[in-house]
């Protein structure tokens, strides 16, 4: 099937990986094989595959520019389920009043339950969080530089409590926290007014094999 070539490439090897990518896929329609909600208030994001706006290929975009502040949209991989991960994504602030953020978040169970980790051009920082009961709880921080309408690359490792991240190759956090053990699934995050684009979602499981 179309929509299998296009968004998910397994390699199977002793650090079994995926990657979602958006090229093949039908423009104006939410890929298959991702779910989505909202932490917090106001409506739900839309996600749409399009036409970057730089004009090189497709892309998975949060589009809605409501400016409700505490407002989270959420697309996440529907498998696989893992705990300990090493995740990246491209993404790229387009625009926003109130954010201009992208995310990644692990161990996601509900639109309640995961941790974060997001980069803000109206802010210039990176930091991670963890989510529980709908609340966020910051445990790391750097003040950064991330452009607007300028393509980043976020990653985050997550073994057991140590959680290490990177902003466009750089080092960027070192922290621990347990709050969250289990399982969950991948995927990104906006806020607010973010109209935000994502490329190259990469999962590699770092749990024993």
């Amino acid at each position: 099937m179309k929509w299998l070539v296009g968004i998910l490439v397994a390699v199977c090897s002793a650090s079994p990986a995926t990657k979602w990518t958006f090229d093949d896929l039908d423009a104006g329609k939410a890929p298959k094989g991702f779910s989505f909600g909202r932490t917090g208030d106001g409506p739900p994001g839309t996600w749409v595959v399009r036409d970057a706006a730089d004009g090189k290929g497709r892309v998975l975009a949060q589009t809605s520019d409501d400016a409700t502040d505490d407002r989270f949209p959420v697309a996440v991989a529907d498998a696989p389920v893992l705990a300990d991960v090493s995740l990246s994504v491209r993404f790229r602030p387009v625009s926003g009043k109130v954010d201009q953020a992208g995310g990644l978040v692990f161990r996601y169970t509900d639109p309640n339950s995961y941790y974060l980790v997001r980069a803000n051009a109206l802010e210039d920082n990176c930091r991670i969080y963890h989510v529980v009961g709908g609340k966020r709880v910051q445990f790391g921080d750097k003040s950064v530089k991330v452009a607007t309408d300028k393509w980043h690359t976020l990653k985050v490792t997550a073994q057991g409590k140590a959680f290490h991240v990177w902003l466009d190759g750089g080092s960027v956090i070192e922290a621990t926290d347990d709050t969250i053990k289990v399982a969950g699934k991948v995927g990104v995050w906006t806020k607010a007014d973010s109209v935000t684009e994502f490329d190259d979602l990469d999962l590699e499981s770092l749990e024993p094999q």
